[in-house]
């Protein structure tokens, strides 16, 4: 990857249906050499999928929070899968330091946020957690 090709995912970041012909334009090289680099990218992994954003406030009552989870031993794997089954679970990302887990919850209201706590807290294996609940986000 080289600084042209940063400069489209960069644009293709914040709006994943701009046109190659306006990523061309913007990046100022041809059209051809646009849709030839975002190919590429594809083929390589770069890019895996297209999204969609959200207007905020839209998901007026979904709560998000960041769950950090210490394992036992070797459980991890494990715990991995039960927390994979769990609907509540959006992501999950290992991790190194004190935390073995991260988790990204989400829950439609307080009380359902805290009945997805206690089923998490009690699987065995787990035996530290730390939960901060999302209040905004902001652009990288």
């Amino acid at each position: 990857m080289n600084d042209t090709d940063r400069q489209i995912l960069a644009l293709l970041r914040d709006n994943s249906r701009m046109s190659v012909t306006d990523i061309a334009k913007i990046v100022r090289i041809s059209r051809t050499t646009a849709q030839k680099r975002i190919e590429i990218m594809e083929a390589e992994g770069i890019i895996t999928g297209y999204t969609i954003k959200i207007k905020p406030g839209i998901e007026k009552n979904r709560i998000r929070a960041w769950m950090s989870v210490a394992v036992e031993g070797a459980r991890a794997s494990t715990i991995i899968q039960q927390l994979r089954g769990e609907p509540a679970v959006h992501t999950l990302h290992t991790t190194n330091g004190k935390w073995d887990l991260m988790v990204e919850l989400r829950a439609d209201n307080l009380e359902a946020f805290d009945q997805i706590l206690g089923r998490i807290r009690r699987i065995e294996g787990i035996y530290n957690t730390e939960t901060s609940i999302l209040l905004s986000t902001r652009k990288a």
